[in-house]
């Protein structure tokens, strides 16, 4: 079996019940001109405690498919937003 791919993000949306949408940023190098630009991708990921709050650094795990949009869920809060 296959290794899951885990991932650290920001929550950007908290608002839905047992899921928060993780914003993950990457640095992709233009082919042609070498310029770096920030690409933003965002995933829904299950919450089961709803413990993940609005600017809180997550990582986040592949699952299976959850719902239609759903296949990631949160292993663990690195950092709280206030902190």
């Amino acid at each position: 079996m296959a290794t899951k791919a885990t991932v650290t993000g920001v929550v950007v949306s908290d608002k839905m019940n047992k899921t928060v949408k993780v914003a993950i940023e990457r640095q992709v190098r233009d082919p042609l001109y070498g310029k770096t630009q920030k690409r933003t991708s965002t995933f829904l990921a299950h919450d089961e405690k709803n413990e993940a709050k609005v600017g809180d650094t997550v990582s986040i795990a592949e699952s299976r498919p959850l719902s239609r949009r759903k296949r990631w869920t949160l292993t663990r809060v690195v950092a709280k937003a206030g902190a």
